[in-house]
């Protein structure tokens, strides 16, 4: 077991040393180191007469046995062992058991028996009948208890076993307060008692601390009591032990008299009731609006300002060993000083040129005297009044100032004027440049509206031209095809015709061609009516038809004359 995870009259166990000496920036007494302006802390040597690590374990105690790896059991054997070579009644019962009938225990358990006031352990698992009678005189069961429990109490015979992450309180017969981490014992009281006080989640500590100011979370701790009988027959209790919980980049100082001592962070208790805890402090940057209280110009008008400090406490002892409970209050009382003497020197009329002001502004638009000061005087001193301190100065801004009296609600008037002729201004420049803007945009919808219309017009034409492209290439092609069609149609008949006549050149007989002609008079006669008459075109027939239509002509010329 660790040396450090046990210890009696033990001021912190698990963290460092004291911070002692000269050359570790330690403070004794309310004095410094060397280097008081150094912007960083060292660890302390292991040597410090602060922790005194006493393992309670490891000294020679009557009836203590520590559980090791064998378990408790074991350690129960060993303890049996040691009452027995002391003269004393031993602890762990002869009884066998059976496998029938009796009071059980199962294995991971064992049983306890009151033996008229004294224990008497069971180890092993069965059951225990209750008789014969005389086994049991002046015996009573009592139950059982498992093995890995972490207390058990009974008759005088303490056991305790913490797990990782568990802390167990304890409070030995001669009132002496020992930790256990880790680990266990077994322990017999023949004079007194062990009594367990608390069993603590080191990682969940109840009582969270957090900085009034910033509002961070400094850490978790927890105080384990006791109670003791005073002498008017009452009950108080005391604190005996002190759990710190502290997270990374944070720290705490401890006090032993005049004696300061740096915790870093982890997991620490205290059980010397000589060493107190000074506070909790974090290591990492803050930064928060601070108000100052009125301060006075040279022409007395006061003036409120409020402030903007960042900041990152460096070294801590330093802090503590000045009275301070947090970095602000150390800033704002130097921070409050330094602005009055600053202030007190200069005209309101050189402070109201500017509303706000940072001490990086470097562009040289306004060399007021406040700026100047502000930017000089003002951050130097406070940045070495904040060493002294052992904090780091980051930035300061004055980002409001109040003035007050007369003067104030004078140039508060002012200041309203001023700033309507502002928004009155403001605002019609508004409206000029809705105007403007409206315009433009009514411009821009004109522009795109003729846009549009461009393009849809070149969008019908080109239909139309398409259109009309497509109506003239459809009729070419239905013209050539038709053309097509006809010839195809003629070559056809033509090809009809020669084979027709190819055919009836063929036929030799006559009264078939006689039928034939026939034929041919019928279809002709069914093709114009049967009162068509057919006039020969060649031959004799010829000449008549063309007398018989001149006559005709004659005749109906002399019709005509007489009507």
């Amino acid at each position: 077991m660790d040396a450090r995870s046990v210890g009696d009259a033990t001021t912190v166990v698990g963290g460092p040393s004291s911070v002692r000496g000269p050359d570790s920036n330690s403070y004794e007494n309310g004095k410094s180191g060397n280097n008081p302006k150094k912007a960083a802390f060292s660890v302390p040597p292991a040597s410090s007469t602060f922790v005194q690590t006493v393992d309670y374990l490891e000294e020679e105690r009557p009836f203590f046995v520590k559980i090791g790896k064998d378990g408790l059991i074991a350690a129960l054997q060993k303890l049996d062992r040691q009452l027995k070579n002391s003269g004393r009644n031993h602890i762990l019962s002869s009884k066998s058991p059976t496998d029938w009938i009796g009071k059980e225990i199962t294995p991971g358990q064992i049983g306890f028996i009151n033996h008229g006031g004294l224990p008497k352990i069971l180890t092993k698992p069965g059951r225990y009948p209750g008789f014969p009678l005389r086994n049991w005189w002046a015996r009573t069961w009592q139950g059982t208890k498992g093995l890995s429990d972490t207390v058990i109490e009974f008759q005088g015979l303490t056991v305790i076993q913490v797990s990782q992450n568990q802390a167990a309180v304890v409070s030995d017969p001669q009132n002496h307060i020992f930790v256990i981490k880790n680990s266990g014992f077994v322990a017999y009281a023949i004079e007194g008692s062990y009594n367990v006080l608390s069993i603590v989640d080191q990682t969940h500590l109840p009582t969270k601390v957090t900085d009034h100011i910033t509002k961070s979370i400094l850490g978790w701790t927890h105080e384990v009591t006791m109670s003791s009988r005073t002498g008017g027959g009452k009950n108080k209790d005391f604190i005996v032990a002190l759990f710190l919980n502290i997270p990374a980049n944070n720290c705490a100082i401890l006090q032993k008299g005049d004696d300061l001592e740096l915790l870093p962070a982890g997991q620490h208790y205290i059980t010397n009731p000589n060493v107190t805890l000074r506070g909790l402090y974090t290591l990492g940057e803050n930064q928060i609006e601070m108000p100052t209280k009125d301060i006075f110009t040279r022409d007395q008008v006061p003036v409120s300002l409020t402030l903007y400090l960042k900041w990152q406490l460096t070294e801590p002892l330093k802090l503590a060993t000045h009275g301070y409970n947090t970095p602000y209050d150390a800033l704002r009382d130097k921070t409050q000083s330094i602005l009055t003497q600053i202030v007190a020197h200069l005209d309101y009329s050189s402070m109201v040129k500017q509303r706000s002001i940072a001490p990086e502004m470097e562009d040289g638009t306004d060399s007021s005297a406040f700026l100047d000061a502000l930017r000089t005087h003002a951050m130097d001193d406070l940045h070495e009044a904040a060493l002294e301190y052992g904090i780091h100065l980051k930035d300061l801004a004055v980002i409001d100032r109040q003035f007050k009296g007369d003067i104030a609600s004078t140039m508060d008037k002012l200041t309203t004027r001023a700033l309507q002729a502002q928004v009155e201004a403001a605002n019609v420049d508004r409206e000029n440049s809705n105007k403007i803007k409206q315009e433009e945009g009514a411009l821009a919808v004109a522009r795109v509206k003729a846009q549009t219309q461009n393009t849809k017009s070149d969008a019908d034409a080109y239909s139309i031209v398409a259109a009309a492209r497509a109506q003239a290439q459809r009729l070419q092609i239905e013209a050539e095809a038709q053309a097509k069609a006809t010839r195809l149609a003629a070559e056809a008949e033509a090809e009809a015709v020669k084979v027709k006549a190819a055919a009836d050149a063929q036929v030799t007989d006559r009264f078939a061609r006689e039928m034939e002609l026939k034929r041919i008079d019928v279809s002709r006669v069914r093709a114009f009516g049967s009162r068509t008459v057919f006039v020969p075109t060649e031959g004799i027939g010829a000449q008549v038809g063309n007398a018989m239509a001149v006559g005709m002509a004659a005749g109906m010329g002399a019709d005509a004359r007489q009507s």
